[in-house]
């Protein structure tokens, strides 16, 4: 840790939070942050004046904005791979050539959906949308969430390589009528091309004419797409300094931008593109994303928390915990500095979390209860998704604040143990006007931005995701040279059920 930022921070002293309401008249106002259609509140963590004066010395120290600049300026900021990361040039926000490059491959993608529209591909009623990891938890959480807005296509986004997946899709749709994106930044991803090849099979026996026509590629490798067998005016490139789990807003974004129409998936990156600006230009203790990596940075480093959890109490968010984990868990799982040299404390914090109301009669037992603090980050829409009784939105929302308010507070039993809560269990809520293209790309960069700025407060590089890949190469291995060579438990594993 750098000595003495990370020391001013130690010796801060933490009361409860209940106490500090009592001891803060303004900590409501001071710890609450309104920006476009969302609201955040942090009181209810351990944030104090102390503390995020001593966490802005630690931005200072690491030389933060620095590093933000060199990201929204497109510089080489993934340095063990040697590429910029240029995600917000997706939404318009930094250098100025990689923001027209991207423009006018938006452009494109547009000019192929109109293509669709207009039936030059025969009727398209289904979307069968095959990729892994970022190439398939962006599309899913944005198709999910606003499908509402979806009703002119039957999408389904298949990411694993379990046959039965892709079985379910296909069942469900006419092959006559499906439309196939592979999305694949290399194109060559086992899983994805696997899965490409099956449903490619699946329309050659049902018939259908030339079945390659009907596949839109996307792909940072167009080349790849097209030795595969896809047309170059079906190829929807996006840049290669585009990471897989930032990339919903490039091409990779095809099946929301065609299922939701071109003016939500343009709302989505205006929300997006909202929050680059209030990230790159919001002081230190106005900027969402910086203040929220402050808190993460308290309770993984200092209290020793080892996950977070987040509970959507949203049916329209429910993939939202999936799509956290990758984002945070792959870019900030590290063990060493982007140096090199050895992490001096815990990275990333575990992400878990699920939907409310069903999380309150599972897991919060432990939340309340349990031996482990861990913080909780709750997310809710003031407008509800339904048309149903008022009362169903109401109950929701009862239930969503009052969960925060009891894990701070606890409740005391000196007669039956087995009935007191601890209380100064913290939280944070963020409140979404509603559900919209808007708010879901600002909330979805706001998540990127703050995985950003934990990645700096830790100095790792957040880009490259190298503990992905050496399973995969044993992987390959065994299909390509037999089972040879490892442990007698793997041995035995393949034996009894591949031989």
């Amino acid at each position: 840790m750098p000595s003495q930022a990370w020391t001013a921070i130690s010796n801060q002293p933490i009361p409860e939070l209940k106490t500090i309401f009592e001891s803060d008249p303004g900590r409501l106002s001071k710890l609450t942050l309104t920006q476009g259609p969302l609201r955040f509140d942090w009181s209810k963590t351990h944030l104090t004046d102390g503390l995020i004066d001593a966490f802005v010395g630690l931005a200072e120290e690491v030389d933060f904005a620095g590093r933000r600049d060199a990201l929204f300026n497109g510089e080489k900021i993934n340095n063990t791979e040697g590429r910029a990361a240029e995600h917000p040039a997706e939404r318009g926000e930094g250098n100025a050539e990689s923001v027209a490059q991207a423009k006018a491959l938006h452009g494109r993608m547009r000019g192929l959906i109109d293509v669709i529209e207009a039936d030059a591909l025969g009727p398209v009623r289904h979307i069968l949308h095959v990729g892994i990891g970022g190439s398939a938890l962006g599309p899913d959480v944005i198709v999910d969430a606003l499908s509402d807005e979806a009703g002119r296509y039957d999408v389904a986004i298949v990411s694993n390589v379990d046959g039965v997946a892709l079985e379910k899709a296909m069942a469900r749709f006419d092959p006559h009528a499906t439309i196939l994106a592979v999305a694949s930044k290399t194109f060559t991803t086992t899983e994805t091309m696997l899965n490409a090849a099956s449903a490619i099979a699946w329309m050659q026996e049902a018939g259908v004419d030339d079945p390659y026509g009907r596949v839109i590629a996307l792909t940072a490798s167009p080349e790849k797409a097209m030795e595969w067998g896809v047309d170059e005016t079906r190829i929807l490139p996006f840049n290669e300094s585009v990471g897989g789990r930032y990339s919903l807003w490039s091409s990779i974004g095809f099946p929301a931008a065609l299922a939701l129409g071109w003016g939500a998936f343009e709302s989505l990156l205006e929300g997006a593109a909202a929050m680059d600006r209030h990230f790159r230009l919001a002081a230190p203790r106005e900027n969402a994303p910086l203040i929220a990596a402050f808190v993460d940075q308290f309770y993984a480093r200092i209290l020793k928390c080892q996950t977070r959890a987040v509970f959507a109490y949203d049916e329209r968010l429910k993939l939202l915990p999936s799509y956290l984990q990758q984002l945070e868990m792959e870019s900030n799982g590290k063990s060493v500095k982007a140096d090199g040299s050895p992490v001096d404390g815990p990275t990333s914090a575990i992400t878990w979390g699920g939907v409310g109301t069903d999380a309150q009669h599972a897991v919060f037992q432990l939340l309340h209860q349990g031996t482990h603090v861990v913080p909780v980050e709750f997310i809710a829409s003031k407008e509800p998704g339904h048309s149903l009784d008022p009362a169903h939105h109401r109950t929701l929302l009862v239930n969503c604040f009052a969960q925060g308010a009891a894990l701070m507070r606890g409740k005391e039993n000196a007669s039956d143990p087995a009935r007191a809560y601890p209380g100064n269990r913290p939280s944070t809520t963020i409140l979404l006007d509603d559900v919209t293209p808007e708010a879901l790309g600002a909330l979805i960069a706001f998540y990127e931005h703050r995985t950003f700025a934990n990645a700096m407060l830790m100095e790792i590089n957040p880009f490259d995701q190298f503990g992905v890949e050496l399973g995969k190469e044993i992987a390959k291995s065994i299909e390509k040279d037999g089972p040879t060579g490892f442990d007698p438990s793997t041995m035995a594993l393949i034996d009894l059920a591949l031989s």
